[in-house]
């Protein structure tokens, strides 16, 4: 009889392993089809099972696949996206090809192009920022000047807030145009440049699997004109009211875009009109997101995930009630990692579930205003939000490093004490 394979389609920094291991546990054989298998250090390790194959290419997808069929029996098919997030519908495609459960390709084509996301919100009355398409310079000026500044210039498609600035002036605006459209943005069709009104207020992001809510956390971020997570947060410190006017517009998303399959992320400011919807991810959440729904509430959204593709009854049932908490470490500076230490010392402490780095001595450091800006997080989790602040401070407390700024710029060393050391960091109150 053969063995039984989850195909997973490219890979991810910090949900491959997850895949690849509950995938393990289920009795099934993880297979990885990347265009790039080397770029990702977990499918180096024994016993992970990689094919070369470009991608972007359903055909050859669905031939490589096609001949993994002749050997495995195929249970499922999934797959990660990096700043291209297209490959959540190729992954629905190959499943309607291969009459396995996924996701519906239009639905999730729909959402990645965050233009016609809008549109589809906008036409179910589903709040959401004042926002302009603009193609060029003249047409982010001419949108930011109806929109009315401060306002957000980001890509109409990707991931990570990768190419997203805050713009609160008019050079600010320029800046970012240039940009975007002067050849440092890398777009992988022909620009386009949604140009919203800046939604202020506490970010809060809905996890849901199907139709169910499974926890709505709360986050924060640097200083701007960046967005990048200082702090996560499972659950968020609301009350059942807030709660549910968060839910009932979550599934208000799942119905204007025809989702309900598998998992999603919707984010939220929380401004004077209440929840305001920035994006519909029709995704899990990346970074440590799925382990803080773990720990705060018993549910593992990778495992149930896989059980749904590959025919499986899922249990969505909550069996804890904690508090837990990721707080990131930030470079404060360019220039090269001469070291950085304390990690174990922190890991050692009470209630501190993870603490992983994501970068080695003597890596080059260039911050880019986004979730590459991150050098590694700390997950704390205990019975209440006191207590898991608490321990998350002491442990960040613990670790140290220093960067040497690159010769170009300017000489000697700085030691940055810890990364909160810069920027206070504050649940979201309302």
């Amino acid at each position: 009889m053969p063995a039984t394979a989850l195909i997973l389609i490219e890979g991810h920094s910090r949900l491959g392993p997850l895949y690849v291991k509950a995938a393990q546990r289920l009795g099934l054989h993880p297979i990885t089809l990347s265009a790039d298998p080397a770029g990702y250090d977990y499918l180096a390790i024994e016993g992970n099972e990689t094919i070369r194959v470009d991608t972007d290419n359903l055909d050859a997808l669905i031939h490589e696949c096609s001949q993994l069929g002749k050997g495995y029996h195929i249970a499922g098919i999934t797959g990660f996206a990096g700043e291209d997030e297209s490959v959540y519908a190729t992954v629905g495609k190959l499943c309607r090809y291969f009459d396995l459960p996924g996701p519906n390709p239009t639905s999730v084509e729909q959402c990645y192009d965050k233009f016609i996301q809008r549109q589809l919100l906008t036409q179910a009355g589903v709040p959401m920022p004042t926002y302009r398409l603009a193609t060029n310079a003249t047409n982010v000026e001419s949108s930011a000047a109806e929109i009315g500044l401060p306002v957000i210039l980001k890509p109409a498609s990707g991931s990570g807030s990768i190419g997203v600035r805050l713009c609160r002036n008019a050079d600010e605006l320029a800046e970012h145009t240039t940009y975007l459209l002067g050849g440092k943005h890398i777009w992988r069709s022909s620009p386009r440049i949604l140009v919203e009104e800046f939604a202020q207020g506490p970010y809060y992001s809905a996890d849901i699997m199907g139709e169910e809510i499974i926890g709505i956390a709360a986050g924060n971020f640097g200083r701007p004109p960046h967005f990048v997570f200082r702090e996560y947060l499972h659950p968020a410190p609301l009350n059942d009211g807030d709660f549910k006017r968060i839910a009932d517009v979550s599934l208000s998303c799942l119905r204007a875009l025809d989702l309900g399959w598998g998992p999603t992320n919707i984010e939220f400011r929380w401004t004077k009109r209440g929840p305001v919807v920035i994006e519909v991810n029709p995704r899990l959440a990346g970074g440590p997101n799925p382990r803080l729904v773990q720990l705060a509430y018993g549910v593992d959204l990778v495992t149930e995930h896989i059980k749904l593709l590959i025919g499986e009854e899922w249990n969505l049932s909550r069996r804890l009630s904690n508090v837990a908490a990721a707080r990131f470490l930030i470079a404060d500076q360019d220039g090269t990692l001469d070291w950085i230490n304390g990690d174990g010392r922190a890991a050692a402490l009470p209630r501190v579930d993870e603490v992983e780095l994501y970068v080695n001595a003597k890596t080059p450091i260039v911050r880019n205003g986004d979730y590459r800006d991150r050098i590694g997080h700390v997950i704390a989790t205990s019975p209440s939000l006191a207590q898991t602040e608490a321990i998350l401070e002491r442990a960040v407390n613990m670790i140290s490093w220093s960067i040497s700024p690159f010769p170009t710029l300017c000489e000697g060393q700085t030691t940055a004490p810890h990364p909160s050391a810069s920027v206070e960091v504050e649940l979201p109150k309302k």
